[in-house]
């Protein structure tokens, strides 16, 4: 899979930029402020049709303007495609060979991507709400039916959060109707975790090899999913876990009409990372912490490999600079020559003696972005 060409309109500090990539490495480089992690976002826009960045899709609409739009050509082996995301201040539209689709099940798939940032540290330092967003993003890429069910459970818990407030305002409460929303956050909830603990089985599998790799057989790495539901849900199904939430819902129910919100489901679950069984969150070095992550986005690649049959895109935001040699070296030996990747740097110097493919240059200066292609041909020559 592949990225052939770019072109955004009225996109951040972007007006008109049209783009064509190679199929290997492609390096952002400049100082900081000219755009490089805006170009990243945009990608990643095209992809997951919203920025790994921000909630507030008005500040990717350049200033002044009243939409923005990302396009690109994807290539799946001999398959070509347009992929097309329309932000504006009433909201968004996606498009697939020019026919809009009216489901983001339906969009999202198109085109995988694995971002890397030094942001990704909160992954493992920052709080639950961090990991169940990557949970929901990786799962989401690849398995439809997760991303349908995440999007219904989100738009029930609203509804029955809403209702609780309205209870705890004083506002005579139907509990029927409670009851019947606690019976579709359930039904959705179980398919969410159901889904979840197949994810972290799997990529906790292929984690666990890498980092051992990474770390000279030293470390151990595995997840440890913490459900709300108070109980191990090794084994249970999909109907047993319906079965544990709806229990919890209405066991807490008084509670809940108390405080006004949900306490129990997915979207209070949380995972643990375990090295040599000690929780990396509470006990790491930095250097562990990081080295855990790197396994992670490693393994992420191999993981979506195993889903769709080809390899994702790699967007890394100036995290070469985060890692030491060794982890540079094994970051770009696993990538080189299978998966297309895109870096944001401010340097080439420190990069040079890993590369042994001429990647693809493009020099960002004050905003405007120019393909060093000549410049490599001279250096080649």
């Amino acid at each position: 899979m592949r990225l052939n060409q770019l072109t955004l309109q009225n996109f951040r500090n972007y007006s008109e930029l049209q783009l064509e990539f190679s199929p290997g490495l492609n390096l952002f480089l400049g100082p900081n402020a000219q755009g490089k992690t805006n170009l990243l976002e945009a990608i990643n826009v095209l992809a997951m049709t919203k920025s790994h960045r921000t909630s507030q899709e008005r500040s990717l609409i350049q200033w002044g303007k009243d939409f923005a739009r990302v396009t690109g050509e994807v290539q799946k082996e001999n398959q070509k495609y347009q992929l097309e995301v329309l932000l504006t201040k009433k909201g968004r539209k996606v498009k697939v060979n020019h026919l809009e689709q009216r489901r983001l099940s339906d969009y999202i798939g198109h085109l995988n991507v694995i971002l890397f940032s030094p942001e990704d540290l909160s992954l493992i330092k920052g709080g639950p709400a961090n990991r169940r967003r990557f949970l929901d993003m990786e799962i989401g890429q690849t398995d439809v039916r997760y991303l349908y069910e995440s999007v219904q459970y989100q738009k029930i818990l609203r509804q029955r959060n809403h209702f609780l407030k309205q209870a705890q305002a004083g506002k005579r409460a139907d509990l029927l109707f409670l009851d019947v929303l606690s019976e579709q956050l359930a039904v959705a909830g179980a398919v969410m975790v159901v889904r979840r603990l197949a994810f972290l089985q799997q990529l906790g599998t292929l984690a666990e090899q890498i980092h051992t790799k990474v770390t000279g057989q030293k470390e151990e790495l595995a997840f440890a999913y913490q459900s709300s539901l108070g109980t191990a849900l090794t084994g249970a199904d999909q109907e047993a876990i319906k079965g544990m939430l709806l229990t919890q819902l209405k066991e807490k129910t008084p509670a809940e009409l108390i405080r006004g919100t949900t306490l129990a489901g997915p979207h209070r679950d949380d995972f643990l990372f375990l090295i040599n069984g000690q929780n990396v969150q509470t006990y790491g070095s930095q250097g562990q912490q990081r080295t855990a992550i790197l396994s992670i986005k490693l393994a992420e690649i191999e993981w979506i490999k195993e889903q769709v049959g080809e390899y994702p895109i790699l967007l890394l935001d100036d995290v070469m600079s985060e890692l030491d040699h060794a982890r540079q070296f094994q970051l770009l030996e696993t990538i080189e020559g299978k998966v297309q990747t895109f870096l944001t740097t401010t340097e080439l110097d420190y990069l040079t003696p890993y590369l042994t493919v001429t990647p693809k240059i493009f020099r960002m200066n004050q905003g405007k972005v120019e393909s060093e292609r000549e410049e490599i041909d001279r250096r080649e020559s």
